[in-house]
């Protein structure tokens, strides 16, 4: 039988995830989902022509010849930052002002406290204060709209909406932000012989890792988790349990869709013409499913073996998570770097390997090094805690050696890590 090259599969999963509905929501609670459309400034940055520096604004015709004859200022106001004051200033005549407050109207350049004779800026306001030097004409002034002019465009549609992001959101004179909420998904576990974390282990059980594995997944994915369930291999569990699910963007299942005797997954859906079965060219991770549930939520069957069901969620899962909340295309298909291998390794002969590795900088080189000594086996667990990233051979490749240049996916935030420069 014909295997589905991957590009396939992730192409068909693609085509029908849909981007989710945005809306409005105030600026404090739209941390960490994606930008709707793309916001443009409606005031400028700054807002005002504001003083860079704790010291005095003054007329620089006043000031120009003060490094050589120390020039003596009437001080007429006390600008904090925040004041609405606009001080006239004569010829001869100043105002101390505070970094951020707004320069008045007659000054155009701001001497700064370590330059005059008051370095105090916690001290009263004095009468009068002396200039040692001569600033440039505009020095320590920022002048409205240095940053951004009103209509820049301030962030675009599917930006990830950080603290840095809201910051400037909120500068640009916004109050809102449509952002796309996060998918809502359902994990469900399949097998009779699942335990549940800590429980007593019977002659054949094991415990219940995926669903904490898949949970964790996608709530890195920005995804909001609804529910976990462990099912029996019954298919009547299985079905109650995706009634459970109603209400779901998203169902993600694990196990039973191989062709076991007892694989729920299949026997539940084998009629459906909504949901496919596939076996994709890949190792591991090579059984698939996917489809639709009546209601339009995207169904997921991932393998049951852990190392299978993590490689098979960033392949697959992940990438139509990313497309649900709307994540621009370089995020929804992950940015692929090169990297080093550190030791040798197998692959599996006719079909593409995704390895988890530990992909680490070394003298400045991006390296990739198995996590399991025994390379990509599906059941290997244990060791997947280490892994940061994972490593992609092409399917005509038998064997990596030392030295090889591989194609290698960093998972997680340290990005510093695909940056690294490999020479084939």
């Amino acid at each position: 039988m014909s295997m589905t090259p991957v590009a396939d599969q992730l192409a068909r999963v693609l085509a029908a995830t849909p981007v989710l509905d945005p809306h409005e929501v105030p600026l404090a609670d739209a941390f960490g989902r994606r930008v709707a459309d793309p916001v443009h400034a409606l005031v400028p940055i700054p807002l005002w022509r504001n003083s860079a520096m704790d010291g005095y604004a003054v007329r620089h015709d006043d000031v120009a010849h003060a490094g050589t004859d120390p020039v003596t200022l009437r001080v007429v106001e006390d600008l904090p930052a925040g004041s609405p004051l606009d001080p006239a200033l004569a010829p001869g005549e100043c105002a101390r002002i505070m970094t951020g407050a707004v320069l008045p109207s007659d000054a155009d350049t701001i001497v700064q406290l370590e330059h005059t004779d008051r370095l105090d800026p916690l001290a009263d306001v004095t009468a009068t204060v002396t200039i040692l030097r001569s600033p440039e004409r505009g020095a320590h002034v920022r002048e409205i709209g240095d940053d951004m002019g009103v209509g820049a465009l301030v962030v675009d549609g599917g930006t990830l909406a950080t603290g840095a992001v809201l910051s400037a959101l909120s500068s640009a004179g916004h109050g809102t932000v449509a952002v796309r909420r996060a998918p809502r998904v359902s994990v469900i576990a399949t097998g009779s012989e699942l335990v549940a974390p800590g429980g007593e282990l019977r002659r054949g059980q094991i415990p219940d890792s995926n669903s904490l594995l898949i949970a964790g997944l996608v709530r890195r994915a920005g995804g909001e988790v609804l529910a976990v369930e462990q099912v029996a291999d019954e298919p009547a569990d299985l079905e109650a349990a995706l009634a459970r699910a109603a209400g779901s963007d998203v169902v993600i299942l694990t196990g039973g869709v191989s062709a076991g005797a007892y694989d729920p997954v299949k026997q539940v859906f084998a009629d459906s013409d909504d949901v496919a079965f596939a076996s994709v060219a890949m190792q591991p991770g090579k059984p698939q499913a996917f489809g639709t549930l009546p209601g339009g939520a995207l169904l997921f069957g991932l393998p049951g073996n852990p190392v299978s069901a993590w490689v098979s969620f960033h392949v697959f899962v992940r990438p139509a998570l990313m497309q649900l909340q709307g994540a621009v295309a370089e995020e929804v298909r992950v940015p692929v770097a090169r990297a080093r291998a550190a030791t040798d390794w197998g692959t599996p002969p006719g079909r593409t390997q995704y390895l988890p590795a530990r992909l680490a900088l070394v003298d400045g080189t991006l390296t990739a090094t198995p996590v399991a000594a025994r390379g990509s086996k599906s059941h290997l667990v244990g060791s997947l805690a280490a892994a940061n990233g994972y490593a992609i051979m092409p399917a005509e490749v038998d064997r990596v050696h030392v030295g090889d240049v591989v194609d290698a996916v960093v998972i997680g935030t340290d990005q510093s890590l695909t940056a690294a420069k490999v020479e084939a």
